[in-house]
């Protein structure tokens, strides 16, 4: 077995993932009007939860913990873990790159055997630690999480304060912004799941997200840029 994540990076990936959940169907539940996308039943769902004013506060407490806890995550662990992960995931090979996207994305809907009959050989081209969509899905994610953030604080703690107030002009570009990234995390949101832990072959890739441990077997096969790389550090 081979350690994949430590245990702070599976600490914040779950705390990440319960606080985006959370704020995503908290903050759908906020909208009115033309902009809800799921419907006044979802509003009355949440309503009787929390309450109207109960709701905005819960969305404000929970938003704020996600931005201090992960501010003291990079601060702590910049260098050991934040930028080695932005570093990776920010290096992009553009034809095997796309190679991987289309090979994949027909591996997945036709299936190999269907994706040869097509006269495309399903081999995914070598990744290293993260895949091609991974990474892809790894940049957007961190862009949408800082727009989240930034006009998220905005929104709420400089919008009401009349000493500390913002422009309506910059207040309606926060909401504009804000709306625009959540809605492109609840498209990514569900894909990283269905890929991360219902995607045939990746059983062992989502235990490792609660042990940190993968089988070198699967890195083998699925990592073996990274598994070149292990091999030549000595640690396989």
């Amino acid at each position: 077995m081979i350690r994949r994540h430590s245990r702070s990076a599976i600490f914040m990936h779950w705390f990440n993932a319960i606080c985006w959940i959370f704020l995503l169907f908290s903050g759908f539940a906020l909208l009115v009007g033309e902009m809800q996308p799921v419907g006044q039943w979802w509003i009355d769902l949440w309503h009787g939860v929390f309450g109207g004013r109960g709701l905005l506060v819960a969305h404000l407490v929970v938003g704020s913990v996600w931005v201090i806890v992960y501010a003291l995550y990079v601060l702590l662990f910049s260098r050991r873990e934040v930028i080695p992960f932005l570093r990776e995931v920010t290096t992009f090979y553009v034809k095997s790159d796309l190679e991987w996207c289309m090979k994949k994305g027909l591996w997945l809907v036709l299936g190999p055997k269907m994706t040869r009959k097509l006269g495309v050989d399903p081999t995914l081209p070598p990744q290293g630690f993260y895949n091609a969509g991974q990474r892809m899905v790894a940049v957007v994610a961190v862009i949408a999480s800082i727009g989240l953030a930034v006009t998220g604080v905005v929104m709420g703690f400089f919008s009401g304060n009349v000493e500390y107030a913002v422009s309506e002009n910059v207040l309606q570009w926060c909401i504009f912004i804000h709306f625009c990234c959540a809605g492109v995390m609840a498209i990514l949101l569900p894909v990283h799941i269905y890929m991360a832990a219902l995607a045939p072959g990746e059983g062992p890739a989502l235990r490792s997200m609660f042990t940190g441990f993968v089988p070198e077997k699967h890195i083998e096969h699925h990592n073996p840029i990274w598994y070149e790389a292990l091999k030549k550090k000595g640690l396989l």
